[in-house]
């Protein structure tokens, strides 16, 4: 019930956020979910530029320096980004300065996007996405968080959390008398909003990019059917289904390989009429 007061009050702000000249508010042009924005495009650009800057310089930071490494990165993120071009996010992925590194580090499977366009991709991720239609899955979902301005979306939410938590703090009284009590209160409706709130929206954005990504990865002549294949490798090397999905910030392996399958007509309707790409392998490391 407290989340739904809470997600109510959201929506209540972006139906009178533009008279107040505060925040704003868009609705996502694929999935038509109404989202909270409080930051600018610019701001968010800025932002995402001084974090890459950061990870780059980063001393313990080692940018592969192999051509089998950095060349199907590279070819995979260009065509995602045409795609991106082509897509719904056309506008702000045209304006994007779009920069790819490879970091070399074998033992993190990860890769991300930043608002601007600046992309990174660790080859610990390779194992995982095992060819170039696998990491295409990989990009597209991480190019999605950027153009869907996921990342500025969790700290409006944060923003407002912080705000709800303080209005209902001075509403119930932080008694002198009986401190105790009002601490315990505000620390329970810190963990109601984690959980019941922000989280949630985390998991949403987990999801939308799962599928927007599906269709750019398609787009772009890549078989969306290997996103299937990475979550499944996904479980497995992670030892099954990891933590709880109510406590986490991902969706489970079972619940995204599900929406996955529900969503693959869809991508493989935009795929059949695309010119294929190749399923390269990708590179073997750790060796």
């Amino acid at each position: 019930m407290q989340a739904h007061r809470f997600v109510h009050t959201i929506t209540m702000i972006c139906l009178i956020g533009g008279g107040i000249g505060m925040v704003g508010c868009q609705t996502n042009p694929y999935t038509g979910r109404s989202q909270l924005l409080m930051t600018s495009v610019g701001q968010e650009v800025q932002m995402g530029a001084q974090a890459y800057n950061q990870v780059r310089s980063d001393p313990k930071m080692r940018p592969s320096q192999d051509p089998r490494e950095i060349e199907p990165v590279k070819r995979v993120a260009a065509r995602i980004v045409e795609a991106a071009k082509r897509s719904k996010y056309a506008e702000m992925a045209q304006q994007f300065q779009w920069e790819v590194t490879v970091i070399k580090d074998d033992k993190t499977a990860n890769a991300f996007a930043l608002p601007g366009g600046k992309m990174a991709v660790y080859t610990g991720i390779f194992p995982m996405a095992k060819t170039e239609a696998g990491l295409a899955a990989v990009m597209g979902h991480e190019v999605v968080h950027a153009l869907a301005r996921h990342g500025a979306e969790r700290m409006s939410q944060g923003q407002v959390a912080n705000i709800g938590m303080q209005v209902v703090g001075a509403a119930i009284g932080i008694s002198s008398k009986n401190p105790m009590i009002g601490q315990a209160a505000m620390a329970a409706l810190g963990a109601g909003a984690q959980v019941g709130v922000l989280l949630p929206f985390s998991r949403k954005h987990e999801s939308e990019a799962d599928y927007i990504g599906i269709l750019l990865a398609a787009d772009a002549g890549y078989d969306p059917r290997e996103s299937v294949a990475l979550w499944e490798r996904m479980g497995q090397m992670s030892g099954g289904g990891g933590q709880s999905e109510f406590l986490s910030t991902h969706p489970s392996h079972d619940t995204r390989i599900e929406q996955l399958k529900e969503w693959m007509p869809e991508a493989m309707a935009i795929y059949q009429n695309r010119a294929s790409m190749p399923a390269a392998p990708l590179p073997e490391v750790g060796r």
